[in-house]
């Protein structure tokens, strides 16, 4: 079971994260926080535009359809534009977070890119994607357009980066930051091994108090003699 801090971080326009929050939730193993960030913002970050050609484009194409096969989801369709401006579809994710609906609206965002191949650049798909969670397209719009909201997405961007994350998809478990294609995993492995640590820790504290109590509960030959002369 992961830490308690345990988070999430994506951009709605990248494809590893899209693949990575259809993992998260049951190979992580327990709650996390979902974050949205703007990964351009970042400081290693992917942009998907520099291939130095095109079947360079090609070949990461098709490694990122083979791995969605793998994980048994939907043909992937490329949007297009591929990639797409995420700042609208990234300030929705944050007003999502603001009223409880962080992990349906990424899901379903997620799915209306590299699922149903739409370029989340297009408000329409973005309200799709928010109607399929039960969130108002006028509610939405305003919200997007709220300074507060593009102000909380730029300082959670930043509190990412200085808490070392360089890229999406991210996982952090306690101060532990793992970034790129296998971050889930990763993530899910540290957290197996610090909950087995601190099992380990517990039956090992639980048996130095059993042998205490235990010992505290025997009679010393003096207090065996002592009861015998009574």
């Amino acid at each position: 079971m992961p830490d308690p801090d345990a988070a999430f971080y994506f951009d709605l326009a990248s494809p590893i994260a899209y693949l990575a929050a259809e993992r998260v939730l049951h190979v992580l193993g327990g709650p996390a926080e979902w974050q949205p960030v703007l990964a351009r913002e970042l400081s290693n970050a992917e942009t998907f535009e520099a291939y130095r050609c095109r079947t360079e484009q090609e070949v990461f194409r098709e490694e990122i359809e083979r791995s969605a096969d793998k994980q048994g989801l939907q043909p992937l369709k490329w949007p297009s534009p591929f990639p797409f401006d995420s700042a609208l579809v990234m300030r929705v994710a944050t007003y999502a977070k603001s009223i409880g609906r962080t992990v349906p609206f990424a899901q379903a965002a997620f799915r209306q890119a590299f699922a149903g191949g739409h370029s989340l650049e297009d408000p329409d798909f973005v309200l799709i994607a928010a109607a399929a969670c039960e969130m108002h397209p006028a509610a939405v719009l305003k919200g997007a357009r709220l300074r507060s909201v593009a102000e909380q997405l730029s300082t959670a961007t930043a509190l990412a980066a200085q808490a070392g994350v360089s890229d999406v998809p991210a996982v952090r478990i306690g101060e532990r930051v793992f970034v790129g294609e296998r971050a889930v995993e990763d993530a899910a492995a540290h957290a197996a091994e610090a909950t087995n640590r601190r099992d380990a820790g517990d039956r090992l504290s639980a048996g130095d108090a059993g042998r205490g109590a235990n010992a505290e509960d025997t009679p010393t030959a003096g207090d065996a003699g002592g009861a015998q002369a009574r």
